[in-house]
């Protein structure tokens, strides 16, 4: 099934849902799903809850969260939460278009293998399941509150409505809070295979993990979201108010115009130059609508034909070619290059023009993926919607601040570094992000200090790494018991934020109930270096002895490590052999060429006629002798 029909069938499950509405009772109709375009739902925040929080005007503190993943490698952003007394640790989507934050619950029958362990209500003091009442969905025995969400791609998700302590890490100035989440006892489709363990609801209403601790007066009526930038992940989330940025723009969003954060779009300009598009094409439906747990951006397909086409105006170097996946008529174009740094110098910038007219610039990376399967290539992450619903996923705000300012009906927008942004958010003398202790049986066990040998990350200006290998010892309490090295491998590649292709296991050597294992760090695929930020990060976590991993696997040290700069080829080292496969193929050609000749001429040879020797052959007249000769 194609993307514009996955939007159909989500607005028609829609419109049913809607229909079947109580307005005065709990929201637990479908939601938006994590990847795919969100399916909408119909809880309008109430006029007296926005009057609430407009009168709360003090500073309230607010958390500071750490995003993790990338967009297009996993289709998600996750944060870690922690659940229940003592916390459990969770990897949670992060969704502003859905409500109810939900985790697996140990009693889930129907729940796939997650990057973490399942809640487990009995081991935390704290956990209280909903009981029926009016205000909630019930369930067939009418003694628990119970939710349901189905997404557009078919997957579900069910459980029972809980109350917990949540808390927020140890970058947050919030203590835990007490707050009213989803334990799952069923999941199907994506949801089942998802890494991820579950979803963190941003949206719009009385589940929403914001709504219910703006209501409690524990952070003001804000949040912001920071998405890393192409092949980079990662980022940076403020859940409370946030002071604005010199040069943020804003647009405003009302609540009343749909229960989703939209934006007021007008207008379209590529390259400097105006669509000219009627501004109600982008005021359709649901209006223009900001949804982080979407993966690309859908217009309504006038608006759509038109950006693609000024677009490929403006690239006409550029050759057209078929996309990655044949399911999908990807638009793509060849001939980039491979530096994702570059790519600025041959697509131009897309600008989004808000009712107030100030303009969202986006550059290349806020509208294009790497093509998978052909190097230098990119495809656009744009497409038409048969919907007139335009819906702006997570590519078009990567490497962009987003304040959501819920309290002033308005979204600010800003162009900036967001793994640069964690940084700059982290207190300075603020100890670096631990997980708390864990009751999930799978609690972290510290490393022991790394060797002395280990070197320094001071590297001047832009460095070229090539790889990163580092050495662990890890002790199994069961020597029959061999690891799951390719477990390790993803863990390690969560912790350190890249893509698990990236993690190499390079050598095994095992001693009784001990392995000590050797793992090296590569570029991401089409890629010669690993980026200036990635390899400082995994320098900065190798040398700070920082890099965790659950016990589940047993009690480990880090022991060395060690990054290997890759020297900038000459144009002779990069060439050579395709000049010295050139000289061979030329030699070979032209011995070929020669040899042909040869054979030719012989041939020639062996055909020629020649007459008898008993013939009679014609007499011919002597040419007359010169006057030299004569006179000689």
């Amino acid at each position: 099934m194609d993307r514009a029909s996955l939007l159909i069938l989500l607005c028609i499950f829609f419109d049913l849902t809607a229909a079947n509405k109580t307005p005065d009772k709990l929201d637990l109709a479908a939601e938006s799903p994590m990847i795919f375009p969100l399916s909408y739902s119909s809880l309008p925040p109430r006029v007296e809850d926005l009057r609430r929080r407009r009168l709360q005007q003090s500073q309230l503190p607010n958390a500071h969260m750490k995003l993790y993943d990338d967009l297009l490698a996993n289709g998600y952003y996750t944060t870690r939460l922690w659940i229940g007394t003592p916390p459990q640790e969770f990897a949670l989507i992060v969704d502003t278009g859905s409500t109810v934050t939900y985790v697996p619950c140990s009693t889930c029958k129907h729940c796939g293998k997650h990057q973490d362990p399942k809640f487990q209500p009995e081991l935390s003091s704290s956990y209280q399941a909903l009981k029926c009442n009016p205000d909630c969905n019930c369930d067939d025995d009418g003694k628990l509150c119970v939710y349901e969400r189905r997404y557009a791609e078919m997957s579900s998700s069910s459980g029972v409505l809980s109350e917990d302590l949540i808390s927020f890490g140890n970058e947050s100035q919030l203590s835990p809070q007490r707050a009213v989440f989803g334990c799952e006892n069923a999941e199907t489709g994506d949801l089942f295979s998802q890494r991820a363990d579950g979803i963190m609801g941003l949206g719009r209403g009385k589940l929403s993990i914001v709504d219910q601790l703006v209501d409690k007066g524990v952070f003001e009526d804000s949040f912001s979201l920071c998405y890393g930038g192409m092949e980079v992940g990662g980022g940076a989330m403020v859940l409370g108010k946030i002071s604005p940025p010199a040069g943020m723009v804003f647009s405003r969003s009302d609540p009343f115009r749909s229960p989703y954060y939209n934006i007021d779009l007008k207008q379209m300009h590529v390259a400097g130059k105006s669509l000219k598009l009627n501004p109600k094409v982008f005021n359709g439906k649901h209006g223009t609508v900001l949804d982080s747990g979407t993966t690309y951006a859908y217009f309504p397909k006038e608006a759509f034909n038109a950006i693609k086409n000024a677009v490929i105006k403006e690239i006409p170097s550029l050759k057209r070619i078929h996309g990655p996946d044949p399911n999908y008529d990807d638009i793509c174009f060849s001939g980039a290059g491979r530096d994702v740094a570059e790519i600025h110098n041959f697509f131009p910038e897309i600008a989004m023009e808000f009712g107030n007219g100030q303009k969202l610039i986006l550059s290349p990376e806020n509208y294009l993926f790497r093509h998978t399967k052909v190097r230098g290539a990119y495809c656009l992450g744009i497409f038409p919607d048969r919907d007139s619903t335009t819906l702006l996923g997570g590519i078009v705000v990567r490497n962009t601040l987003v304040t959501y300012d819920r309290e002033n009906d308005k979204l600010g927008f800003l162009k900036t570094n967001c793994s640069d942004l964690w940084k700059r958010l982290a207190a300075p003398d603020s100890p670096a992000p631990t997980s708390p202790v864990s009751q999930n049986k799978t609690s972290h066990i510290s490393p022991s200090p790394a060797s002395s040998e280990s070197p320094t990350v001071d590297l001047p200006g832009v460095f070229r790494i090539g790889s990163i290998t580092f050495e662990v010892s890890i002790s199994v309490n069961n020597s029959s018991l061999k690891p799951n090295f390719s477990e390790i491998a993803d863990f390690i590649a969560h912790e350190l934020e890249i893509q698990s292709s990236q993690v190499r296991l390079l050598s095994i050597t095992s001693r009784e109930n001990e392995y000590r294992l050797k793992w090296g760090i590569f570029p991401p695929q089409f890629s010669e270096y690993i980026s200036n930020n990635t390899a400082l990060k995994i320098m900065l976590l190798l040398k700070e002895n920082r890099l965790r991993l659950p016990g589940q696997f047993g009690s480990y040290k880090l022991l060395e490590w060690k990054a290997e700069q890759k020297k900038k080829q000459s144009w002779w080292e990069k060439h050579l052999l395709g000049v010295v496969g050139g000289v061979m193929i030329s030699l070979l050609v032209t011995s070929v060429m020669i040899k042909l000749v040869l054979v030719w001429r012989r041939r020639k040879q062996e055909e020629a006629t020649y007459e008898p020797v008993s013939a009679v052959v014609k007499e011919q007249e002597l040419q007359p002798l010169s006057s030299e000769t004569s006179n000689a």
